[in-house]
């Protein structure tokens, strides 16, 4: 009885509002939960031999270009997964980051989902069909919206804390795998099986870690950030510096005007990068 009961309220979220027994057998309707409403963040990249100084930091013509001080936010980030690499070929990635000035680790869970033929609402609806709806509320929906290529990816975020660190620090292997498995929400977690989240976490190891800096000034009414990442070459040999400009609204008519004309503005300066961000995977695959 369990089970039937169970296929007809899975029947009723795929196909929308049905009429099932309640407790005392009368009819009762039930509605299919609602696609998550994402936010947008429009993400560029600068051509790191144009806006880069020989100490790889950005060009005074840059920083005055979109309002930003000489100061920059400091941002070390880790990525965890096994040396196979089954949470990130599920479509997650956990990931721990240290903030300069906040005391905590930031602990995030991000499950991505492939954007085809800009059909944003089919990848809400597949989120949905797979659990994610408007009720997850300790989840954000985002679209990153990159030069040519959209991902929608759908986050939880905790804090954590570990004694023994300060300052930029990360966490060791031991007290990452500790904090994810610790903090690790249901929908990780089962994704596969039941638990399958934390066994793999369990085996995981660090990838990473890269001292990231963040520059914060505006264009266009909007608060923008620029992000330099010096990432391992792929030779293994030096160092890559990716440069990100991004800004976040909640309009997706607005996201998708702005990301034309940064891009316009951009390559009017010769700074423009005709390639899409794509900085956790480069991660994952150079560490």
């Amino acid at each position: 009885m369990i089970r039937k009961y169970t296929l007809r309220m899975a029947l009723a979220v795929l196909f929308g509002a049905v009429s099932v027994a309640g407790i005392g057998g009368s009819p009762q309707s039930v509605e299919a939960a609602s696609n998550m409403v994402p936010d947008y963040e429009v993400k560029l990249l600068l051509n790191p031999s144009t806006v880069l100084g020989t100490d790889y930091k950005l060009t005074s013509s840059v920083k005055t270009a979109f309002g930003m001080p000489d100061t920059v936010t400091k941002m070390n980030v880790q990525f965890l997964d096994t040396n196979a690499k089954d949470i990130y070929n599920n479509g997650w990635s956990p990931r721990i980051r240290k903030t300069e000035g906040e005391d905590n680790f930031e602990l995030s869970y991000k499950k991505r989902y492939s954007i085809t033929g800009n059909d944003i609402n089919s990848a809400l609806t597949l989120a949905n069909q797979e659990g994610f709806d408007s009720g997850d509320t300790g989840y954000e929906a985002q679209i990153e919206w990159g030069y040519q290529k959209k991902t929608l990816s759908i986050t939880r975020t905790k804090s954590g804390s570990k004694s023994g660190y300060s300052g930029m620090d990360l966490p060791n292997q031991s007290d990452s795998r500790s904090l994810l498995i610790n903090n690790a929400p249901d929908k990780f977690n089962n994704w596969v099986s039941d638990g399958w989240g934390t066994s793999k976490l369990s085996s995981s190891r660090i990838y990473g870690p890269v001292l990231a800096k963040r520059s914060i000034g505006t264009w266009s009414g909007q608060q923008l950030y620029i992000e330099v990442w010096p990432i391992r070459n792929a030779a293994g040999t030096g160092t890559e510096y990716i440069v990100e400009a991004s800004f976040k609204t909640k309009s997706e008519s607005e996201a998708s005007t702005k990301h034309d004309e940064l891009i316009a503005y951009l390559q009017a300066k010769g700074w423009f990068l005709p390639q899409d961000s794509l900085k956790t995977q480069l991660m994952m695959d150079r560490y």
